[in-house]
Protein backbone atom coordinates (compact mmCIF):
# COMPACT_ATOMS: atom_id res chain seq x y z
CA UNK A 1 0.00 0.00 0.00
CA UNK A 2 1.30 3.42 -0.95
CA UNK A 3 2.23 5.81 1.84
CA UNK A 4 4.11 9.04 2.40
CA UNK A 5 7.80 8.86 3.24
CA UNK A 6 9.38 11.30 5.69
CA UNK A 7 12.95 10.05 5.17
CA UNK A 8 15.89 12.35 4.60
CA UNK A 9 15.79 14.14 1.25
CA UNK A 10 18.88 14.27 -0.99
CA UNK A 11 18.85 17.53 -2.91
CA UNK A 12 18.71 17.13 -6.68
CA UNK A 13 21.91 18.17 -8.41
CA UNK A 14 23.99 17.75 -5.25
CA UNK A 15 26.18 15.12 -6.89
CA UNK A 16 25.58 12.66 -4.04
CA UNK A 17 24.81 9.83 -6.45
CA UNK A 18 28.08 10.18 -8.33
CA UNK A 19 30.14 10.61 -5.16
CA UNK A 20 28.69 7.54 -3.43
CA UNK A 21 28.91 5.34 -6.53
CA UNK A 22 32.53 6.40 -7.07
CA UNK A 23 33.38 5.44 -3.48
CA UNK A 24 31.73 2.05 -3.89
CA UNK A 25 33.48 1.36 -7.16
CA UNK A 26 36.85 2.30 -5.65
CA UNK A 27 36.19 -0.16 -2.83
CA UNK A 28 35.30 -2.90 -5.36
CA UNK A 29 38.44 -2.18 -7.40
CA UNK A 30 40.50 -2.55 -4.23
CA UNK A 31 39.03 -6.01 -3.67
CA UNK A 32 40.10 -7.25 -7.11
CA UNK A 33 43.82 -7.57 -6.33
CA UNK A 34 44.66 -8.55 -9.91
CA UNK A 35 41.55 -10.71 -10.33
CA UNK A 36 38.87 -10.03 -12.91
CA UNK A 37 36.02 -10.22 -10.39
CA UNK A 38 36.35 -10.23 -6.57
CA UNK A 39 34.48 -12.73 -4.38
CA UNK A 40 31.35 -11.90 -2.39
CA UNK A 41 32.97 -13.36 0.73
CA UNK A 42 35.50 -10.50 0.87
CA UNK A 43 32.90 -7.70 0.95
CA UNK A 44 32.97 -6.12 4.41
CA UNK A 45 30.27 -3.60 5.40
CA UNK A 46 32.87 -1.68 7.41
CA UNK A 47 34.66 -0.85 4.19
CA UNK A 48 31.60 0.90 2.72
CA UNK A 49 30.14 2.62 5.79
CA UNK A 50 29.39 5.90 4.00
CA UNK A 51 27.68 4.09 1.12
CA UNK A 52 26.01 1.38 3.21
CA UNK A 53 22.60 3.10 3.35
CA UNK A 54 22.41 3.05 -0.46
CA UNK A 55 24.12 -0.29 -1.14
CA UNK A 56 22.83 -3.75 -1.92
CA UNK A 57 23.90 -7.30 -2.75
CA UNK A 58 22.19 -9.07 -5.67
CA UNK A 59 21.95 -12.78 -6.37
CA UNK A 60 21.32 -14.06 -9.91
CA UNK A 61 18.32 -16.36 -9.66
CA UNK A 62 17.40 -16.58 -13.36
CA UNK A 63 18.42 -15.10 -16.69
CA UNK A 64 18.11 -11.32 -16.39
CA UNK A 65 16.84 -11.47 -12.80
CA UNK A 66 18.76 -10.39 -9.71
CA UNK A 67 17.22 -10.69 -6.26
CA UNK A 68 18.12 -8.49 -3.29
CA UNK A 69 19.93 -10.51 -0.63
CA UNK A 70 20.79 -7.35 1.31
CA UNK A 71 19.68 -3.76 0.82
CA UNK A 72 20.27 -0.41 2.54
CA UNK A 73 17.56 1.71 4.13
CA UNK A 74 17.46 4.15 1.21
CA UNK A 75 16.05 1.46 -1.07
CA UNK A 76 13.41 0.57 1.54
CA UNK A 77 12.46 4.25 1.76
CA UNK A 78 12.00 4.45 -2.02
CA UNK A 79 9.66 1.46 -2.05
CA UNK A 80 8.00 2.13 1.30
CA UNK A 81 8.70 -1.47 2.32
CA UNK A 82 11.45 -4.01 2.94
CA UNK A 83 13.02 -4.89 -0.44
CA UNK A 84 15.17 -7.82 0.68
CA UNK A 85 14.10 -10.90 -1.26
CA UNK A 86 12.50 -8.81 -4.03
CA UNK A 87 13.87 -8.64 -7.60
CA UNK A 88 15.72 -5.53 -8.74
CA UNK A 89 13.05 -5.08 -11.41
CA UNK A 90 10.51 -4.28 -8.65
CA UNK A 91 12.06 -0.80 -8.48
CA UNK A 92 11.28 -0.21 -12.16
CA UNK A 93 8.17 0.77 -14.06
CA UNK A 94 6.80 -1.88 -16.46
CA UNK A 95 8.31 -0.11 -19.48
CA UNK A 96 11.78 -0.20 -17.91
CA UNK A 97 11.87 -3.80 -16.68
CA UNK A 98 13.02 -5.40 -19.93
CA UNK A 99 15.93 -2.98 -20.18
CA UNK A 100 17.09 -3.48 -16.59
CA UNK A 101 16.86 -7.26 -17.11
CA UNK A 102 19.21 -6.98 -20.09
CA UNK A 103 21.61 -4.81 -18.08
CA UNK A 104 21.59 -7.19 -15.11
CA UNK A 105 22.25 -10.21 -17.32
CA UNK A 106 25.19 -8.47 -19.00
CA UNK A 107 26.75 -7.72 -15.59
CA UNK A 108 26.69 -11.42 -14.70
CA UNK A 109 27.51 -13.04 -18.04
CA UNK A 110 30.07 -10.72 -19.67
CA UNK A 111 30.93 -9.82 -16.86
CA UNK A 112 30.68 -6.03 -16.91
CA UNK A 113 30.14 -2.92 -14.80
CA UNK A 114 26.83 -1.10 -15.25
CA UNK A 115 26.36 2.61 -14.53
CA UNK A 116 22.73 3.58 -15.07
CA UNK A 117 21.02 6.96 -14.97
CA UNK A 118 17.39 6.71 -13.83
CA UNK A 119 14.35 8.96 -13.77
CA UNK A 120 11.33 8.28 -11.56
CA UNK A 121 7.71 8.16 -12.60
CA UNK A 122 5.89 11.33 -11.57
CA UNK A 123 2.30 11.92 -10.52
CA UNK A 124 0.18 13.10 -7.60
CA UNK A 125 2.45 13.17 -4.55
CA UNK A 126 5.35 11.92 -6.65
CA UNK A 127 7.63 14.85 -7.56
CA UNK A 128 10.48 14.74 -10.05
CA UNK A 129 13.34 12.52 -8.97
CA UNK A 130 16.58 11.38 -10.56
CA UNK A 131 18.74 8.45 -9.47
CA UNK A 132 22.05 6.77 -10.17
CA UNK A 133 22.46 2.98 -10.16
CA UNK A 134 25.78 1.12 -10.08
CA UNK A 135 26.10 -2.69 -10.39
CA UNK A 136 29.45 -4.46 -9.90
CA UNK A 137 29.88 -8.23 -10.42
CA UNK A 138 31.04 -10.61 -7.70
CA UNK A 139 31.77 -14.33 -7.60
CA UNK A 140 29.97 -16.74 -5.27
CA UNK A 141 31.63 -19.32 -3.02
CA UNK A 142 31.53 -21.67 -6.03
CA UNK A 143 33.52 -19.25 -8.20
CA UNK A 144 30.72 -18.37 -10.64
CA UNK A 145 29.70 -14.75 -11.28
CA UNK A 146 26.25 -14.90 -9.68
CA UNK A 147 26.47 -12.09 -7.12
CA UNK A 148 26.72 -8.32 -7.49
CA UNK A 149 27.53 -5.36 -5.27
CA UNK A 150 25.74 -2.14 -6.11
CA UNK A 151 24.17 1.08 -4.96
CA UNK A 152 21.17 3.19 -5.88
CA UNK A 153 21.09 6.86 -4.89
CA UNK A 154 17.98 8.93 -5.62
CA UNK A 155 18.10 12.73 -5.53
CA UNK A 156 14.94 14.69 -4.80
CA UNK A 157 11.92 14.39 -2.53
CA UNK A 158 10.65 10.82 -2.30
CA UNK A 159 7.03 11.75 -1.69
CA UNK A 160 4.38 9.04 -2.01
CA UNK A 161 5.76 5.53 -2.30
CA UNK A 162 6.48 3.21 -3.94
CA UNK A 163 8.70 5.14 -6.36
CA UNK A 164 9.66 3.32 -9.55
CA UNK A 165 12.15 4.24 -12.25
CA UNK A 166 12.92 4.06 -15.94
CA UNK A 167 16.33 3.90 -17.61
CA UNK A 168 17.44 7.32 -18.85
CA UNK A 169 21.10 6.59 -19.63
CA UNK A 170 23.52 3.68 -19.56
CA UNK A 171 27.25 3.03 -19.57
CA UNK A 172 28.55 -0.56 -19.66
CA UNK A 173 32.25 -1.20 -19.01
CA UNK A 174 33.90 -4.53 -19.75
CA UNK A 175 36.05 -6.08 -17.05
CA UNK A 176 39.79 -5.79 -17.68
CA UNK A 177 42.01 -8.47 -16.18
CA UNK A 178 45.23 -7.33 -14.55
CA UNK A 179 48.25 -9.60 -15.11
CA UNK A 180 49.59 -11.28 -11.99
CA UNK A 181 53.34 -10.91 -11.38
CA UNK A 182 55.48 -14.01 -10.89
CA UNK A 183 55.87 -14.97 -7.25
CA UNK A 184 59.65 -15.46 -7.61
CA UNK A 185 62.10 -14.85 -10.43
CA UNK A 186 64.02 -17.82 -11.90
CA UNK A 187 67.30 -18.43 -10.06
CA UNK A 188 70.49 -17.60 -12.05
CA UNK A 189 72.68 -20.46 -13.24
CA UNK A 190 75.61 -21.42 -11.02
CA UNK A 191 78.84 -20.74 -12.97
CA UNK A 192 80.47 -23.76 -11.34
CA UNK A 193 77.86 -26.02 -12.95
CA UNK A 194 78.22 -24.70 -16.47
CA UNK A 195 81.18 -26.97 -17.24
CA UNK A 196 78.92 -30.01 -16.75
CA UNK A 197 76.23 -28.82 -19.12
CA UNK A 198 75.97 -29.83 -22.74
CA UNK A 199 76.71 -27.16 -25.30
CA UNK A 200 73.67 -25.96 -27.21
CA UNK A 201 73.72 -25.82 -31.01
CA UNK A 202 71.33 -23.86 -33.17
CA UNK A 203 69.34 -25.97 -35.56
CA UNK A 204 69.88 -25.24 -39.25
CA UNK A 205 73.27 -23.50 -38.99
CA UNK A 206 76.11 -25.72 -40.25
CA UNK A 207 78.81 -23.47 -38.82
CA UNK A 208 77.59 -24.11 -35.28
CA UNK A 209 77.49 -27.92 -35.62
CA UNK A 210 80.58 -29.76 -34.37
CA UNK A 211 81.92 -31.99 -37.23
CA UNK A 212 82.14 -35.72 -36.51
CA UNK A 213 85.44 -37.64 -36.53
CA UNK A 214 86.50 -39.17 -39.92
CA UNK A 215 85.48 -42.79 -40.46
CA UNK A 216 87.98 -45.60 -40.99
CA UNK A 217 88.13 -47.51 -44.32
CA UNK A 218 86.58 -50.52 -42.62
CA UNK A 219 83.59 -48.45 -41.46
CA UNK A 220 83.13 -47.06 -44.97
CA UNK A 221 83.22 -50.58 -46.41
CA UNK A 222 80.55 -51.93 -44.07
CA UNK A 223 78.19 -49.05 -44.91
CA UNK A 224 78.42 -49.69 -48.72
CA UNK A 225 75.93 -51.69 -50.76
CA UNK A 226 77.09 -54.89 -52.56
CA UNK A 227 77.15 -53.09 -55.89
CA UNK A 228 79.27 -50.30 -54.44
CA UNK A 229 81.72 -52.84 -52.99
CA UNK A 230 82.03 -54.74 -56.32
CA UNK A 231 82.73 -51.47 -58.10
CA UNK A 232 85.78 -50.97 -55.94
CA UNK A 233 87.47 -54.12 -57.28
CA UNK A 234 88.94 -54.56 -60.76
CA UNK A 235 90.33 -57.63 -62.51
CA UNK A 236 94.08 -57.50 -63.14
CA UNK A 237 95.42 -59.81 -65.85
CA UNK A 238 99.00 -60.98 -65.58
CA UNK A 239 100.99 -62.41 -68.52
CA UNK A 240 101.42 -66.19 -68.56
Amino acid sequence: MAHDSDSRVITMGSGAGRRISNELRAYWEGLRKGRAVPPRSEVNPRGIERALEFSFILERVAAGMGRFRLAGMHLNDLMGMEVRGMPLSALFAPDGRKKIAEITEAVFTDPAIAEVELCAETGIGKPEMMARLLILPLTSDFGDVSRALGCLVAEGEIGRTPRRFEVAGLRMSSIETQAKPLATAPAPLDPDLLEFSESQTRYGHASSVTPSAPKSPGEHLTEMTPDERRAMFRVVRTPD
